[in-house]
């Protein structure tokens, strides 16, 4: 494995796989496995569960996930403010009003705000997709490697 201080390029962009593991810390989800999709213009999350509720006069979402790959035992429920809510075209065509939430995203110590859409993917093999929007200035993916960035040691 390449750790992250030999994947840095001149530009200050660092490379990834086509998957990789990050975290999310503001929601409190760590080791999530992530499809880096240069396709998708917007990242998402997978949810199964989505309440709307008020705080401080402001539209906030609370949600359930599975963050492990094949393991709906496990759940999470994280909560997050609103940032907007539109509509997005999936991958088959079909249009949907999706939550847009902004959290940090880490690959082991490089973070930065990216904003999320809130979506079942319960047919997908990975619980988040990294949408180019999310990348742009900062990562350059090589798509014959995988898991180029090491896991935070715990």
């Amino acid at each position: 494995m390449i750790n992250k201080e030999t994947i840095v390029n001149k530009n200050n962009k660092f490379v990834v796989g086509w998957r990789e593991v990050a975290t999310l810390p503001d929601l409190g989800i760590d080791d999530i496995h992530v499809k880096i999709d240069t396709g998708a213009r917007s990242s998402c999350l997978h949810t199964f569960k989505i309440e709307e509720f008020t705080q401080n006069d402001e539209l906030w979402v609370k949600f359930w996930l599975h963050p492990i790959n094949n393991n709906t035992d496990i759940e999470q429920v994280c909560m997050a403010k609103v940032a907007d809510k539109r509509i997005v075209r999936n991958s088959g065509g079909d249009e949907q009003l999706r939550y847009f939430i902004v959290s940090t995203i880490d690959f082991n110590g490089q973070r930065w705000p990216i904003e999320i859409s809130l979506t079942s993917r319960d047919n997908m093999a990975f619980r988040m997709l990294l949408g180019r929007t999310s990348m742009h200035g900062r990562i350059i993916v090589d798509p014959e490697a995988s898991y180029l960035i090491q896991s935070k040691e715990k």
